[in-house]
């Protein structure tokens, strides 16, 4: 009977392991979608503002890597389609860059021109995502008439003295 609790124990831990694992895994977004990385017909500004990126999720380039690569540099660099200092370079042509910190990020291919024409991309990477947030504790609240006549409490207060306090709705 023993072995029969350990073994339906480890088929739910395994269970309960594979169901966390599959929501702590982030969004691929493929880059330029079916055209991939490109230096025509892409608008990667507007393929990118009809997406939200978070910490965790992948950004994958497909390309031609005879000629284009994928250059990760600062946001200065990126005004200018400037490649000559990096932060990352990409050339195998089917590459996978994972987003692990917040903030803006930006791409563009090394190849001389090309950023100039339109092949960069800037996006804005938000934390990880943690699911549902509890509402903020509730806190004081000033009553209209006590907003009105001076107060040494910041607290506003009923007839009996007792503290007043504005409440949001469930979280759940």
């Amino acid at each position: 009977m023993a072995w029969i609790n350990s073994k339906l124990f480890f088929t739910s831990l395994m269970i309960l392991v594979a169901l966390i694992g599959v929501g702590v895994g982030g969004t691929v977004h493929k880059v330029g979608d079916s055209s991939g990385w490109t230096m025509m017909g892409v608008d990667y500004q507007a393929w990118a503002s009809s997406r939200t990126f978070q910490v965790g999720d992948s950004l994958v380039f497909e390309y031609n890597n005879e000629f284009h690569d994928v250059t990760e540099v600062t946001p200065h660099d990126f005004e200018l389609c400037y490649s000559s200092n990096p932060l990352a370079r990409y050339q195998t042509g089917s590459d996978t860059v994972t987003l692990t910190k917040p903030g803006f990020q930006h791409f563009i291919c090394g190849v001389l021109g090309h950023c100039d024409i339109g092949q960069k991309l800037g996006i804005l990477v938000f934390p990880a995502s943690l699911g549902p947030v509890a509402a903020p504790v509730p806190g004081p609240v000033r009553s209209p008439s006590s907003s009105m006549s001076p107060s040494p409490s910041p607290l506003a207060t009923s007839p009996t003295n007792a503290p007043q306090y504005q409440m949001g709705p469930s979280p759940l």
